[in-house]
């Protein structure tokens, strides 16, 4: 039975997260609905990483096993159904072992805040209009890179069996109006990026020392890390897989 990667793009506003959840709008669920209303049959999705209600993605994935070759001009069909916030990219057949969560290698986030009150980004940025110290995000993102035990910017109750991340990239890029995070890991945590970015804003904000951020690393118990950072600001840019399981990537 042929197996597929099913990449997505979306606006997550009006969903209750990425994977399905009983009694709730989730972008799996309409994506498995569409399915079930074109071809009749249902289809069983598996997703790749998970995003909260109110994140947004310009790509993620799911796999699905068919019972045939998938029609490409099917993908028109599907879209046609999807709500407009949801939009499948392509379809593509990998080999029939291909798991599009244990198989990634990577995976990107940004976080986007604007100083400007914007009415075409009030949906996909935080604003957050006060002065931050460009230099001490800086810091913190460099020294966020050197680190691999995330504990503390985990959400409780994440049921994982470590909290160990390979930091691969993280940054700051400033511009007029806007502070964009950037990082990129083999791994995140429940809440990790919005705990990270709402902790650092709380540094440069002067509500806590950047010796007080570095402690937080030091002792993981400690409950210090500010999870403030809305959901709407949070962007899965990008999941990395090696060119044997999906070519292109």
């Amino acid at each position: 039975m042929p197996r597929y990667f099913i990449e997505v793009a979306y606006n997550g506003g009006s969903f209750s997260g990425f994977q399905i959840q009983e009694n709730a709008q989730t972008i799996q669920s309409e994506i498995e609905k569409a399915f079930l209303i074109l071809f009749r049959i249902p289809v069983q999705l598996t997703g790749s990483s998970r995003t909260d209600a109110g994140v947004h993605a310009r790509q993620n994935y799911f796999h699905f096993d068919w019972h045939e070759t998938f029609v490409q001009r099917k993908l028109y069909n599907l879209n046609a159904l999807l709500p407009e916030a949801i939009v499948i990219k392509r379809i593509v057949e990998v080999p029939g072992d291909a798991h599009c969560r244990f198989h990634a290698t990577a995976r990107e986030y940004r976080y986007y805040i604007t100083t400007f009150k914007d009415p075409f980004l009030v949906d996909r940025s935080w604003y957050f209009p006060y002065q931050l110290n460009a230099g001490t995000l800086n810091k913190m993102a460099a020294f966020i890179k050197e680190q691999n035990e995330f504990k503390v910017f985990s959400k409780r109750n994440s049921q994982v069996k470590t909290y160990n991340c390979i930091i691969y990239e993280s940054r700051w890029e400033h511009t007029t109006h806007m502070h964009i995070y950037h990082v990129k890991a083999n791994r995140f945590l429940r809440g990790m990026v919005r705990g990270l970015v709402g902790t650092m804003l709380k540094v440069a904000r002067g509500g806590m020392t950047f010796e007080d951020f570095c402690s937080l690393f030091d002792n993981q118990e400690l409950s210090g890390a500010d999870f403030s950072a809305p959901a709407k600001g949070l962007f899965l840019e990008k999941v990395d897989f090696p060119s044997e399981i999906l070519i292109g990537e």
